[in-house]
């Protein structure tokens, strides 16, 4: 399967509400423009286009944030790093892909420098500071679109359904035809338990999430050795 096909599939997403799917639907109150969907494809395939074949880590998290994937397309990481807001604690937009110019979808008027997720920055940052090459490793989601609280809106997060995440690990399972054998490492008890369930062997790490950081730098270092 190539990369365009792989991308074409996301875009079954499961049918409910508090779904949002990044590279197939426009969010009418906070995308810039009605191109949103189309720039989180490019940048997605730019990014999987820069690994596929080489990298030997799959790095899985729960679901797409509000502050993450919601607006660039690719999991765990934000549009703050993309645009060059995050070269301080030495993540550069390079790191994620370079054959595209990285964009915004977000509107200015909401957040001027683009949305920062914490957990985005805690793993890049980690993974740059540790010296492994960014091409090395896969970031993906158990579950890879964005679940919300309609209540809230889309500017929001909730924990996937076990049925939601049943239906990322299909998703997940055709990541893996492409990438070939490679080291899994599961984000949290969530992306855990549905790596079990799929029969997906995994290392788990401590999510950096709440106060995490410190476990979730210390368990990746090691999983990476193991």
């Amino acid at each position: 399967m190539d990369i365009q096909t792989f991308i074409q599939r996301l875009k079954q997403n499961p049918v409910g509400s508090g779904i949002f799917n990044p590279w197939y639907d426009v969010d009418p109150q906070n995308d810039c423009n009605r191109r949103g969907p189309q720039i989180r494809r490019t940048q997605l395939a730019a990014y999987l286009g820069e690994r596929i074949g080489c990298c030997g880590t799959l790095l899985v998290g729960e679901a797409l944030g509000y502050q993450g994937g919601h607006f660039t397309g690719i999991a765990m990481t934000s549009e703050r790093i993309l645009l060059g807001g995050q070269l301080k604690r030495g993540i550069f937009p390079r790191h994620v892909f370079t054959s595209v110019e990285p964009q915004r979808t977000s509107s200015a008027e909401i957040k001027p420098m683009g949305f920062s997720e914490p957990t985005a920055t805690i793993v890049w940052g980690h993974l740059i500071a540790s010296g492994l090459d960014s091409r090395q490793l896969v970031l993906w989601n158990a579950f890879p679109w964005h679940p919300y609280k309609p209540q809230k809106g889309m500017l929001s997060n909730r924990t996937p359904t076990d049925t939601e995440l049943n239906a990322g690990i299909n998703i997940l399972e055709q990541l893996l035809t492409m990438t070939g054998k490679v080291k899994v490492i599961a984000v949290g008890e969530k992306s855990q338990v549905s790596m079990q369930q799929a029969g997906i062997e995994a290392i788990k790490v401590r999510h950096p999430a709440y106060g995490g950081a410190s476990k979730f730098k210390h368990q990746f270092q090691k999983a990476m050795i193991h």
